[in-house]
């Protein structure tokens, strides 16, 4: 069996402005949305318990509807993405700037 050891870049050294947090925010709730689509495409539906053999979650819903834990999860992959852009140097410029 491979063991697969996870190597995140560390970005704890990258602070984000305010206008920062709010795409987080942004990008989480599409996250969510693309999760969705993919989701829908591959036949899963909403539930009231998660049931992979039926396809089947509780997730199946707007991002504002979703548990706070859920939210979370979405809102760190989208920080981390944006930490991780700014870490390799690139830039993000905020409309009308």
């Amino acid at each position: 069996m491979r063991k697969y050891l996870p190597n995140p870049a560390d970005t704890s050294d990258i602070i984000l402005p305010e206008e920062m947090i709010e795409l987080t925010e942004k990008i989480a709730k599409n996250t969510h949305d693309v999760w969705a689509v993919g989701r829908i495409k591959e036949g899963w539906k909403y539930g009231e318990v998660r049931d992979d053999a039926k396809k089947i979650t509780p997730c199946m819903v707007e991002y504002d509807e979703l548990p706070e834990s859920e939210k979370e999860y979405d809102r760190n992959t989208s920080l981390e993405t944006i930490k991780l852009i700014l870490k390799l140097g690139y830039t993000i410029t905020p409309p009308g700037k």
